[in-house]
């Protein structure tokens, strides 16, 4: 007797599952697309490894000994759970129950999640977000631990070792109050662009410069930056109680009420926003499902 788990092969349990079925080497041959010498090769694989001749000769075909009837049920049981164990993991948003973290910046917030929070409640109501602010530096780690499962982050801060997929392309307009005395103008002079006091949103780097200001030395001009933050949501408040204007996203924009939206006066570059998750995560079917949904989310609220 062998009985040693490490040479049993996973064929050979399902050739004998085959041969109990059928009780004939040729139908069980077919049913397992091989060929009879094949099968009759394993059954005398299984007998060595059982010790036991599993199967006799009858007129009607094999008849199973004591040894292999008591070895069906299990041999049953084992197949069962191994082809549960290789497909995947079926997933009901109706019924799903889990958590799923995301890392963004307060704009990402705003734009991206708010909207995507109300198709995901309405689809799947018992998944939770959570949502962790952008940590660069420690966002790698982060993924490879399962300790947040996707990011709102742009191209060139990515990590290369990361999947990625592109939601949208943002480009930049002027914000200003409602009653601003420039608002009642319909466009945005670059002269005036220059003159008025801007508020400016800075995350790290130089904090009274931004992608405006790399513009506007292109064309040999300055602009006079009165105010400085780290966060988005702060910016409508400060430009409701002033005469500054800021460059701001456009999705943004639309989205923050008693404000007059004008294009800038000169090409100021933009950004894609992407989402990018690890290879941990990349094939499991309920984040590969909040996944499009976020991306049909980030396509159904596109500018026109």
């Amino acid at each position: 007797m062998n009985n040693d788990i490490r040479n049993l092969d996973l064929n050979l349990l399902k050739t004998l599952d085959a041969l109990l079925d059928e009780r004939n080497v040729t139908r069980a041959a077919a049913r397992l697309s091989l060929t009879q010498p094949a099968v009759s090769g394993m059954l005398t694989r299984l007998r060595d490894y059982f010790a036991d001749p599993l199967f006799v000769r009858a007129p009607h075909g094999m008849i199973p000994t004591a040894r292999a009837q008591e070895l069906a049920a299990p041999v049953k049981r084992i197949l069962a759970d191994i082809d549960l164990l290789l497909k995947p993991t079926a997933f009901d948003p109706q019924t799903a129950s889990l958590t799923w973290t995301l890392s963004a910046t307060d704009y990402a917030l705003k734009v991206v999640i708010v909207p995507f929070i109300a198709r995901l409640k309405q689809r799947a109501p018992g998944i939770r977000i959570r949502v962790e602010p952008v940590e660069p530096k420690r966002l790698l780690s982060q993924l490879e631990r399962g300790d947040i499962d996707a990011a709102l982050m742009t191209p060139y801060s990515t990590p290369a070792d990361l999947h990625s997929r592109a939601l949208f392309e943002e480009r930049f307009v002027c914000m200003m109050r409602a009653d601003h005395p420039d608002a009642a103008k319909k466009t945005l002079t670059l002269e005036r662009f220059c003159a008025l006091e801007h508020a400016l949103v800075s995350w790290d780097g130089e904090r009274f410069r931004g992608v405006a200001d790399n513009a506007l030395a292109a064309l040999g001009k300055t602009r006079r930056v009165g105010v400085s933050v780290s966060n988005f949501l702060i910016l409508p408040e400060i430009l409701a109680v002033s005469d500054m204007i800021a460059v701001v996203p456009q999705r943004l924009a639309r989205l923050t009420p008693g404000m007059c939206l004008r294009d800038a006066p000169l090409p100021i570059p933009g950004f894609t926003k992407t989402l990018a998750w690890h290879e941990r995560a990349h094939r499991d079917p309920a984040q590969q499902w909040l996944r499009a949904l976020l991306y049909e989310t980030s396509q159904a609220d596109a500018p026109l």
